[in-house]
């Protein structure tokens, strides 16, 4: 694994962005209200973190720790990446461009417009907004800031383990949604195996677990309802050793998986989740993920950057 993402260095980044983000809330749950077994499940509402996802933990961390030209900032997102980046350069006042594909939904859009961020949509992929920005910056001279794999964006996304694990010490099981491998990534080399993080992705982007499977990143569909937030080609090259080590286990959700959890967490508990931040309570949901005796299950809902949710 990268010898940069270590706990230590993840405590201290956790110090200096604090001032910028929120200490999101904890949720205890029972899974009798969604029709299943009893069973007591914490949900860590990263949902409400500025911008909307826990993306801004990564952002922020880039920011304050290097040196940002005179041209400022530039991203590739599917959208959360993109807001968190725009969102951080606002408070800091350094202009950002973002890069993003014709799958970004309207509301990650107009949220990275909202906080003042110049918005070039480029292409139908997440890869094709990267090659953009790329250029961009060979042209321009930003800094760019990449999603996940970068390790300063490995440690912003490692400060999330951090807090959770100090709001719930006893957790034994913590499910996490995968795109990039950012989060997962900067999660597990926080935790690194004292407790079991399973990944859950979409069947149409199962990017980490056909690495696992090859033993190395490799391409994946980049298919699906979460197609704007869990559907990069492959997972980032310095998450992967994180993940050989530390990642216990992959699961693979269906996109009616996610819709129905989706809409069990707004019918049940009010919160408001976007596909790719439903994917991991989808796990739990589906039975897709069948918790054993005496286990203490956290699940992690990440982002909430949509407005397809029925408030009917």
């Amino acid at each position: 694994m990268p010898i940069e993402v270590t706990p230590e260095r993840i405590a201290e980044i956790e110090t200096l962005i604090r001032p910028h983000i929120r200490h999101t809330p904890v949720l205890d749950i029972d899974m009798t209200d969604f029709g299943l077994d009893p069973l007591s499940v914490a949900l860590k509402l990263e949902c409400l973190q500025h911008s909307g996802s826990f993306k801004a933990r990564g952002a922020f961390t880039n920011l304050l720790t290097r040196t940002v030209p005179l041209a400022g900032v530039a991203a590739a997102s599917g959208g959360n990446h993109g807001a968190a980046v725009a969102y951080a350069a606002m408070r800091l006042g350094v202009p950002a461009t973002i890069f993003v594909p014709g799958v970004t939904s309207p509301a990650k859009a107009e949220k990275i417009r909202g906080y003042g961020a110049r918005l070039v949509i480029s292409g139908e992929r997440y890869a094709d907004a990267l090659a953009a920005s790329e250029r961009f910056v060979a042209e321009s001279g930003a800094l760019a800031i990449h999603a996940y794999d970068q390790v300063e964006t490995l440690l912003g996304q490692g400060t999330l383990g951090r807090e959770f694990e100090a709001d719930l010490p006893d957790m034994t099981t913590l499910l996490v949604a995968v795109g990039g491998g950012g989060l997962i990534g900067g999660i597990a080399a926080w935790f690194r195996g004292r407790v079991r993080v399973i990944a859950v992705e979409p069947e149409g982007s199962p990017t980490l677990n056909r690495a696992l499977a090859a033993g190395r990143p490799v391409d994946a569909p980049a298919e699906g309802i979460a197609a704007d937030s869990l559907a990069p080609r492959r997972v980032g090259e310095l998450m992967f050793p994180i993940a050989q080590e530390f990642v216990a286990g992959s699961i693979l959700v269906s996109d009616d998986d996610i819709r129905a959890a989706q809409h069990a967490l707004w019918d049940n508990i009010r919160i408001v989740a976007e596909p790719g931040g439903a994917a991991a309570f989808a796990a739990l949901l589906s039975g897709k993920y069948v918790p054993q005796a005496g286990e203490r299950v956290a699940v992690l809902v990440c982002g909430s950057n949509t407005t397809a949710v029925n408030f009917d």
